[in-house]
């Protein structure tokens, strides 16, 4: 096994917050060379670049960022451009600081936590570009669906405490079209009271707010649907991946090299079987681990093939005659998914 301090001649160790970063220069064998605070501005990290051009002992150079796609993402992306390797470290744990705890402490770490690395195992930060389009409209979707349910919710409680008309207004399953245009636009009732009042216009504006969303949403279906067609039209084309989680499984997986195969995605995924036997019981249990919103989307590709393909219909029908519960065979159909996704993204052309 090679470790990153028999390939570099320099690592260097990043401590980032939110003004400043406090970065040190270590040689491969551990020995402090230099310590630098520069501001977090772009200013900042082109003279971190040239503090580290002056004091690197060789040309072989690896930075290791804590918070590479937080506080120091703006360094990363200036070193990754000026062709240092990049690795994603986390913060240190307590038991780590047995020297206490400061920022040059903790770049210190940084950089020797990456010297012991397996340089087949190299940790590099999620890549920039359409995969962080990607990453940013997930996020929306995730707050615009979060909105819409808590709206949904709302309105119904609203209602169903309401008069008969309200009542009446709360029945159908879903809030859609013309059911919204209808609260909306409800004229106030002949001598309604103050309470109806507030009720029908509070029921009016969540209407509306749930009409928004869900136009808001459409429209972020939309434009994922444009990115990961273009980015990956092999993986859309599967049965069972949509827009949504072909966007989720580009971000994760990122960049051809970040997942060194099929069985490292499927345990970043949480979808990779782990070990649940005692005594003569010989089986697996789920993972909880891993990317949960990766795990999310292989959940949702599962159950539209458990629906609709006669493949995965076949296979379910073989483990339940082996004894599998079903939670045990989507469990299995994750890991297959998983391992599926990737063959396909890291034999996308278009994927660099």
């Amino acid at each position: 096994m090679t470790k990153l301090a028999d390939v570099m001649d320099t690592v260097v160790g990043a401590d980032t917050h939110r003004d400043t970063h406090t970065l040190e220069i270590t040689t491969a064998t551990g020995v402090t060379l230099s310590t630098l605070t520069v501001a977090n501005t772009e200013a900042g990290a082109a003279q971190a670049l040239a503090w580290i051009k002056q004091n690197a002992p060789g040309p072989r150079i690896a930075a290791a960022v804590e918070g590479s796609r937080s506080y120091g993402v703006g360094l990363a992306r200036a070193l990754n451009a000026a062709g240092v390797l990049v690795l994603e470290i986390e913060q240190p744990r307590g038991r780590e600081r047995r020297r206490g705890k400061s920022d040059a402490i903790d770049a210190h770490l940084a950089a020797i936590h990456a010297l012991r690395l397996d340089t087949h195992k190299l940790p590099t930060p999620r890549a920039d570009g359409d995969r962080e389009a990607l990453r940013i409209l997930l996020t929306a979707r995730q707050g615009l669906a979060d909105t819409r349910r808590r709206s949904i919710n709302q309105l119904r409680a609203l209602l169903i405490t309401g008069d008969d008309t309200d009542r009446a207004l709360n029945r159908p399953k879903q809030f859609a079209g013309k059911h919204l245009d209808a609260i909306i636009n409800r004229a106030p009732a002949p001598g309604e009271t103050r309470e109806q009042t507030v009720r029908r216009s509070e029921a009016a504006r969540l209407a509306t707010r749930i009409h928004d969303t869900t136009a808001d949403l459409a429209a972020n279906t939309r434009e994922l649907t444009t990115i990961v067609t273009e980015m990956a039209p092999a993986l859309v084309a599967k049965l069972g991946v949509g827009p949504v989680t072909a966007a989720q499984a580009i971000v994760s997986w990122s960049h051809r090299g970040r997942c060194r195969n099929e069985a490292a995605f499927a345990a970043l995924a949480g979808a990779s079987p782990l070990e649940a036997s005692s005594g003569r019981t010989a089986r697996h249990r789920l993972n909880r681990g891993g990317d949960r919103a990766l795990n999310c989307a292989l959940h949702a590709i599962v159950l539209t093939r458990w629906r609709a393909c006669t493949r995965t219909h076949d296979y379910i029908a073989r483990r339940r005659a082996q004894g599998n519960s079903d939670r045990e065979i989507r469990r299995m159909l994750k890991r297959y998914v998983a391992r599926e996704l990737f063959r396909t993204l890291n034999t996308t052309p278009t994927l660099a």
